[in-house]
């Protein structure tokens, strides 16, 4: 998108939300604004046209994401799919946030190459923008990948979701002496500004937390697992996100919570600047993902690092076949200080499918949820 088309956008959605929060009395929850400043058609971020996906700056993007770094992540995941789908005949895989599609592509060519070529892959994807995307790269698959706009009904198979989780919207909470205030968006002038209201709510781990921490919780991203639940007849999902466990994710020295932008492959702390130009994101607290899930009724195959699922999943057999470059590039995929460690996987599963997830083999960190 050129600069002065994107500057317009931009003015667009903050005139947007000041009409939002002057009509809602003065005052916007976060997670009222987050979702509008991602979500809000062909203005939010994740609805324009800007290119927000790729390896560098240079080619207009924004962050990149594992299956954009190398297609090697897709077709090792591909070995955890196709394990669930021996177990569930007939069913398909079912991805949610696909970006660009290319982990649609490589997951589908690695099930090929494990004997599926003929799985059917849906998209549920809201965007429009990225469905034409979407589309585009993967037509060459043809009617085996289908979109839709809303929850499939009664799912048999696979779930995947890549950084899904942390794009959902949370609620902002900060500790003002003795008690915890809701933070929203609120006006002054016609500036965007953070203010707090007092509320009830407070975050799931008991601390000690430290006066003036302003943290984060998850009512959409554990809604949406509940959800899922509810959806699932008969198979397994696996979700990849950057996140902790609840102990780690609200340590006392975590005094600013974990809420992050992204734009042109730097980080910043502030959504309130630039609204519908930059990515908004919070790390997930996975043990509220994981007691979501439980409560509605799945079972949890395991937890662990990207790292490690990946290993266990073949990843090191790959990289033995892989060319020098294709090889530096995935070996990003484990490293500890890249994606290796911070990136977390959480598999779940419908009650009585027989299977021992292959990707949590060994490095099962459920116990620390």
């Amino acid at each position: 998108m050129p600069p002065q088309e994107a500057g317009s956008v931009s003015a667009a959605l903050q005139a947007h939300l000041r009409q939002a929060i002057v009509a809602a009395g003065g005052w916007l929850p976060f997670d009222d604004y987050m979702a509008r400043a991602l979500y809000t058609p062909g203005l939010g971020y994740y609805a324009s046209q800007r290119a927000k996906l790729g390896r560098m700056p240079q080619d207009g993007s924004d962050f990149v994401t594992a299956p954009e770094l190398s297609p090697l992540f897709g077709r090792t995941l591909a070995v955890q799919v196709a394990q669930v789908l021996q177990q569930v005949p007939g069913g398909e895989v079912v991805e949610f946030g696909a970006g660009t599609g290319v982990l649609a592509a490589d997951v589908l060519d690695g099930l090929a190459e494990l004997g599926h070529p003929d799985a059917a892959y849906t998209i549920v994807e809201l965007s429009a923008d990225l469905r034409a995307r979407q589309q585009a790269r993967l037509a060459r698959f043809g009617t085996r990948v289908r979109w839709a706009d809303a929850w499939p009904s009664a799912i048999r198979g696979v779930v995947l979701g890549n950084e899904v989780l942390d794009a959902m919207p949370v609620k902002l909470l900060h500790l003002d002496g003795p008690a915890w205030a809701e933070r929203g968006v609120a006006l002054q002038g016609d500036a965007l500004v953070f203010a707090d209201r007092p509320t009830a709510r407070q975050p799931p781990h008991a601390g000690p937390f430290v006066p003036g921490t302003v943290t984060e919780v998850h009512p959409q991203a554990e809604a949406f697992v509940r959800s899922l639940a509810a959806q699932m007849a008969d198979g397994a999902a696996f979700f990849i996100d950057y996140g902790f466990p609840e102990a780690e994710y609200y340590h006392p020295q975590r005094t600013g919570g974990t809420l992050m932008c992204h734009r042109a492959h730097r980080a910043d702390a502030d959504p309130l600047q630039d609204p519908g130009e930059k990515d908004i994101t919070a790390h997930v607290n996975f043990t509220g993902i994981a007691l979501a899930g439980q409560e509605a009724g799945l079972e949890v195959l395991g937890y662990t690092s990207q790292g490690r699922f990946l290993i266990n999943c073949g990843l090191v057999d790959r990289l033995a076949r892989a060319d020098v470059r294709e090889r530096v590039l995935a070996q990003k995929l484990v490293a500890e200080h890249e994606m290796g460690e911070l990136f977390k996987v959480i598999g779940f599963a419908t009650p009585g499918l027989a299977v021992d997830a292959i990707g949590f083999r060994e490095g099962d960190r459920s116990h620390r949820l």
